[in-house]
Order: structure tokens, then C-alpha cells, then sequence
């Protein structure tokens, strides 16, 4: 009986094979005329050892030849068919999984991902697939097509000779058991194996993507002590599957061979007896070691056919994730082409998953009106960023609610929400590609000119042009080989080219250095105008001109106001200043 793992990987087979049912049915077809052939070979084996040899004829072993080649002919054709369907079918599948699951996992929320190291997903996302590739376009062809071979030979065992056949229906049962005992221990041992390997993989990722740090502190050699422990883990696992694979081909060769051994003894006997005729008995020996190759074949498939199941399902859980952050079922609101830009929070109360009994923000609220411009500061950990994700509702609030332009963000599509925001984070995102795909990474559609506008408002065209290509220069992952101020100009660069109605900057000017901080200062009243702003800085000169300041401590907004209402008023703002002016209250104020 199939284990639930079985019958998960065999539903998620059968779902991605649907769409192919054509190509499908023709390699089963194929498969199936091959297998035809190939048991019929015995039949010519017969025919050319009774008519050809044995009555010395020259004219029935020519026709005995020309079946044989005759049948060759079938069988290369049907074999090129075979592997050519099937391994199209092993791409095709494997492709469409990966895009299915990429797909998937773009849209889950980002709680997902605290819960999931996104260098074992890569893993499942390339390793597992690769393993499914080439178990559906080659093991499960060599399954089928041998599982065939062993139904058909038995038959025409019985049917060539029934006494000698039923040494085989005895050996069967002998053969039969150690399969099932190791195919078990092999199947369990799989999916540790590809635990294993995505672990390899994992550390390999996070150690090379950090690689200046890893250089800076000199980790090296405590890296190769671990990344070593790492591979020999999987290498003992794999060491353990492989010895259980060894043990079951071991036995199943000594098995169906000895009983093909004792086959030509008794053959043998019934050939000198004059009971059988030689064709008879060379036709038996040819499906005995068709029956035996194949029977040896099935049990090291099996264990790739294991592997795949537990690749399978780690595939299946992935796309069994479930993304929280959902448009409403009823109710769904649909935003306009443009908001106004009104934002509210009342009483919000949030807790990250991973720190499920720490609230990041305790209680909040927080209006900010159309077109206005306002600072959130306050110590590290006082919930600003998170006011951040739950305005882009990359999670919910545990209690409270959150409005844009009166309608609650639960009552709306993420996708339509966020297209309203542009942010700029503190440490900006770029990927891999031109500079000018990263400026237009959030409008697909804007023309060069458009780009090279955006660029010059964020002060970023000059260093662009000086680049070897200009904008069409490649930057490595993460936009390795740029300053982090320009970075930083990039990523405002591509927030003014999305042109949204409500701007979220976090920390945007942290990485500049002065002259560079002075000239996004002196652009920021043209990127903010006529758009809803919320700054986020720990630097009380990049805010003082902000409409209004909201001063969070411990997940709480503790107090609102300008500059200088906040230094008179509030004794966290005051002493805030007072530090980073490095100077006394009434000289803040001025």
C-alpha cells in the first residue's frame, strides 16, 4: 500500500503531467512497443536455434535473420521515441514546477521567510528539481519499462515452459522482501539526504553572499571548520542510503541469478532427456536474464524513485504554504487610480511571529493627513520600520486597524494597495542587472528619458554616466561594487520614478556622505510635493522642517509636534537633540 508521502508526490506528479496527457500516452505507447519487442526477441531466439541452426536450412535462417533485424529496426525506433518523449516531458514538468513554485513563493508574506532560511528554499527550488528531472525523464521510464519487462517475461516463462517457471514464482517472494524491507530504510534516508544537501547548499549561500564580512573578520577558517562538518553530515547520510541501496541490488542480483543458475541446470537436464528442444530452453534462459536485468534494475530505480518522493515533498510543502495576507473574500474594495493620501492607525497591536510575546508596536495611533510630511523618530526598537510593513501590509495587526483614505487596508487587495506607496529603505535593494532596470524596477513601462529625469533629481546621473556603460553598466548582486550613497541615490532614483502618492523613506539619507546628503536635501521638497511622506530618522537635522514630528518609544507614539514644540515638551526628543546637537535645550530650540 502507498504511504501518504507516495501518494502526495504522485498527486503532485500527475497535477504538473495533466497538461501533457498527448505526449504522455505517446511514451507509454513507445515504452510499451519497445517492451513488446524486446520480449519478442525470445521468440526469434527460438525460431532461429529450432529452424535456423538445428535443421541446417539456409533459407529459414535467412528468414529467421530478417525478423530478427526486422524487430532491431522496431525497437530503435521505438527506444529514440521513448527517450525523446520522456525527456521532453522530464523538462517540461520539472519547468513548470519551478515557475509554478517561484510563483508561489513571490507572493507569500514576509513572516513566511522568518520561519524559512530563503537559502533552503533555493535549494528545494533548483536540487529537488533537478532530482525530479531526472527521475520523470529517465528512472521513471527505466521503472515502467522494466516493471513490463518482468510482468511480460513471466508470462512467456509459463507459457515456454511451465515447470521451470515455477522456480521463478517460488524465488519471487525471496526477491520481493528485501525490496520492501530496504526500500523503507532508503525512502527515510532520501529525505534526510536532501535535508542534508540543502544545508550545503544554505551555508554556501550565506557565507559567499557575505563574503566581505566573512573577510573582514577573518572567519575563514572557522567557516571551513563548519561548512566541513556540514558536508560530512551529508555525506554520512548519503553514505548510510547508499549502503542500504547496495545491500538491496546485492541481494536481488544474488537472488535472480542463482535462480536463473538453477533454471539451466534443470533446462539443461530436460534438453539431454530430449523433453524440451534447445530454441526452448536458449528462448527461457533469454527471458529468464530479461526477467533477472530487470528485476536488478527495479531495485536501484526504486531508491531513485524513494529520493524523488521525498523530493516531492518538500516541493509539496512549499506550495502547500499558505500566504496570510489575502484580499478579503467579501467586501473587497478596489482603491482609485490615485489616493488622496490620508493614513490612520488606531490602536494597533503587532507582534512579529518569530517574537510572538514581544509587541513591536503596543497600542498605536497615528494620523497623517493628505500631502503632509511626517518624521517618526525615536530609539532603536520603538516600532518605526514596523509601522512600515503594516502600512504595506506585509502583515496584520493583531488588534486595531489601519485606514488609507478611510477604507481599512484588510477590506483591499495587497497588490492594489501598495502600488501607492514608493519606498526607500535603509539599506536599498538592487539586484542583478543594468543600472537603468534598477531605476525602472517599479515602472516596467517608463522611457529612458524619464529614467535619466529621475536620476538627475536624486543627484545620481553624474556618477551613472561616469560608470563604464552608463545606465546600461551591470551591478553584481545587491549592487556590490557601488558606495552605499549611491546605492541609496539609485534607490531614491527609482522611488520618483514610480511616482506613488504616499512616500515612505527610512532612513534614506544615512548612507550619504554630506555633500551628497545636502544636495537630496535640497531635492526632497520637489520628490515630496503633493505627496503624503513619513520619514523615518535617527538624525534630528535630516527632520526638523518635518510638518509635524512623532516622537515612538516602546511600540507608542509618546508625543507629536514640531521641533521646537518637542524640545520644550517632551524630555525623549529634548535628550535626543541635546545629543546628537551636543548641546543644552534652549540651544536645540534655536
Amino acid at each position: 500500500m502507498l504511504s501518504a508521502q507516495h501518494r502526495r508526490a504522485l498527486r503532485l506528479a500527475s497535477g504538473f503531467l495533466a497538461p501533457y496527457r498527448k505526449q504522455v500516452v505517446g511514451a507509454l505507447l513507445a515504452l510499451v512497443v519497445t517492451a513488446g519487442i524486446t520480449l519478442s526477441m525470445g521468440q526469434g531466439i527460438r525460431l532461429l536455434v529450432d529452424q535456423g541452426f538445428m535443421t541446417r536450412s539456409v533459407h529459414l535462417l535467412n528468414q529467421s535473420i530478417g525478423l530478427f533485424m526486422l524487430l532491431v529496426l522496431g525497437l530503435a525506433i521505438g527506444t529514440f521515441s521513448r527517450f525523446y518523449l520522456v525527456s521532453w516531458i522530464g523538462e517540461r514538468v520539472v519547468a513548470d514546477i519551478r515557475r509554478q513554485v517561484f510563483n508561489h513563493l513571490v507572493y507569500l508574506h514576509p513572516g513566511f521567510y522568518e520561519d524559512n532560511r530563503s537559502s533552503e528554499i533555493q535549494s528545494r527550488l533548483t536540487a529537488d528539481t533537478t532530482l525530479l528531472q531526472s527521475v520523470i525523464g529517465s528512472s521513471l521510464s527505466l521503472f515502467l519499462r522494466n516493471a513490463l519487462m518482468v510482468l511480460g517475461g513471466i508470462v512467456l516463462l509459463f507459457v515456454t515452459n511451465p515447470k521451470l517457471t515455477s522456480i521463478v514464482v517460488v524465488a519471487l517472494p525471496l526477491v520481493l522482501a528485501p525490496i520492501l524491507v530496504f526500500g523503507r530504510r532508503v525512502r527515510s534516508l532520501s529525505r534526510q539526504s536532501q535535508d542534508r544537501i540543502a544545508d550545503v547548499g544554505s551555508y554556501v549561500s550565506e557565507t559567499l553572499g557575505q563574503i566581505k564580512t566573512v573577510q573582514a573578520y577573518n572567519h575563514q577558517v572557522q567557516d571551513e571548520r563548519r561548512f566541513a562538518v556540514t558536508v560530512e553530515q551529508a555525506f554520512d547520510t548519503a553514505r548510510k542510503r547508499i549502503a542500504q541501496r547496495a545491500w538491496l541490488i546485492t541481494l536481488v542480483i544474488v537472488l535472480v541469478l542463482g535462480a536463473v543458475g538453477v533454471m539451466l541446470w534443470v533446462g539443461g537436464m530436460d534438453v539431454i532427456a530430449g523433453r524440451i528442444s534447445g530454441g526452448e530452453l536458449a528462448a527461457f534462459v533469454f527471458y529468464s536474464l530479461i526477467v533477472g536485468s530487470a528485476f536488478g534494475t527495479l531495485s536501484e530505480v526504486i531508491g531513485e524513485l524513494q529520493r524523488a518522493a521525498g523530493a516531492a515533498e518538500r516541493i509539496a510543502e512549499l506550495l502547500r504554504s499558505q500566504n496570510i495576507i489575502q484580499p478579503p473574500t467579501s467586501g473587497l474594495v478596489t482603491l482609485p487610480a490615485r489616493v488622496r493620501g490620508d493614513l490612520r492607525l488606531e490602536g494597533v497591536r503587532f507582534s512579529y511571529p518569530s517574537r510572538p510575546d514581544s509587541f513591536a508596536v503596543d497600542g498605536l495611533d497615528l494620523t497623517v493627513k493628505a500631502g503632509e510630511t511626517l518624521a517618526l523618530v525615536g530609539p532603536s526598537g520603538a516600532g518605526k520600520s514596523t509601522v512600515y510593513d503594516l502600512l504595506l501590509r506585509f502583515y496584520d495587526p493583531a488588534q486595531g486597524r489601519i485606514l488609507i483614505d478611510e477604507v481599512p487596508l484588510t477590506q483591499l487587495d495587497p497588490l492594489d494597495l501598495r502600488r501607492h506607496f514608493a519606498l526607500v529603505s535603509q539599506n536599498p535593494a538592487l539586484f542583478f542587472g543594468t543600472v537603468e532596470e534598477n531605476i525602472r524596477y517599479g515602472n516596467p513601462d517608463a522611457t529612458a528619458e524619464q529614467v535619466r529625469e529621475a536620476a538627475r533629481i536624486a543627484h545620481a546621473h553624474d556618477f551613472i554616466e561616469k560608470m563604464p556603460g552608463g545606465y546600461q553598466t551591470h551591478l553584481g548582486d545587491g549592487g556590490l561594487g557601488l558606495s552605499g550613497g549611491q546605492r541609496q541615490r539609485l534607490a531614491i532614483a527609482r522611488a520618483l520614478l514610480v511616482d506613488a502618492p504616499i512616500l515612505l523613506l527610512d532612513e534614506a539619507t544615512s548612507a550619504l556622505d554630506a555633500q551628497s546628503e545636502h544636495l537630496i536635501q535640497q531635492a526632497l521638497p520637489n520628490l515630496m510635493k503633493n505627496r503624503t511622506t513619513l520619514v523615518i530618522a535617527h538624525r534630528l537635522a535630516t527632520v526638523k522642517n518635518a510638518d509635524r514630528i512623532a516622537v515612538m518609544d516602546q511600540g507608542k507614539v509618546v508625543a507629536v509636534g514640531t521641533h521646537q514644540e518637542l524640545v520644550a515638551s517632551n524630555a525623549l526628543y529634548a535628550r535626543l537633540a541635546a545629543l546628537q546637537f551636543n548641546t543644552d535645550r534652549e540651544s536645540a530650540v534655536d
